[in-house]
């Protein structure tokens, strides 16, 4: 399950949005939109009223209201989640510049400490900035979106064999924005291997590593 991420940058004309945000960008110091975890605040990219813009919301479509943060959504037949994914009013993409894995066994480092997993971060070579499908909701607690997930590809599945989050080529960044189900629901697939890629593993809180 992914639930860490980056996105190391800015609102910019991206996917074919606007260099803007459609709330004001919080100003409180809490604001990290460049390391996505539960819970935070990040960038989404969304529809409305026609334009495409950027937006700040929660990394949980259920904002609070369940035992754990809602980051990743796989059955979208669901009927909780297939009312949102058919709506494009609640769909997003998610821009990221990586994401995370964390490694099934744990290292040794040879420090005298306990061993822990790594972290594995995946990108996409042609790609700096790329799309993973979404969708979000009003909560209580304010906006909250989740990231839709896949069959993990060959590069992904060594390390996470359940599934990864669904990167979408920029050609279909619109078809999954204002697409039918049924057409949405064909994008929900793992992205071509070929074109990703991978380091680690790291350890930033014994090395510093990042």
């Amino acid at each position: 399950m992914c639930n860490r991420a980056r996105m190391r940058g800015e609102p910019e004309t991206l996917f074919g949005s606007a260099a803007k945000l459609f709330t004001e960008r919080p100003r409180d110091n809490r604001f990290d939109p460049q390391e996505l975890r539960p819970k935070g605040r990040s960038y989404v990219i969304r529809e409305e009223w026609g334009e495409r813009a950027w937006d700040v919301m929660s990394w949980d479509v259920l904002g609070g209201n369940a035992p754990w943060p809602m980051t990743n959504v796989r059955q979208l037949s669901l009927p909780q989640w297939r009312e949102l994914a058919a709506n494009p009013e609640n769909r997003c993409l998610v821009p990221l510049t990586e994401f995370c894995e964390f490694t099934p066994g744990k290292h040794d480092l040879g420090d005298g400490k306990p061993p822990l997993k790594g972290e594995m971060w995946f990108g996409v070579a042609d790609q700096p900035t790329f799309a993973v499908a979404g969708f979000w909701q009003r909560t209580e607690a304010g906006n909250g979106f989740a990231m839709v997930t896949c069959n993990a590809n060959e590069l992904v599945a060594p390390i996470h064999p359940k599934a990864m989050v669904t990167i979408l080529e920029p050609a279909d960044v619109t078809t999954w924005l204002r697409g039918s189900y049924e057409e949405i629901v064909a994008l929900q697939k793992p992205y071509d291997a070929r074109k990703m890629t991978v380091r680690g593993p790291v350890f930033p809180t014994r090395t510093g590593e990042s």
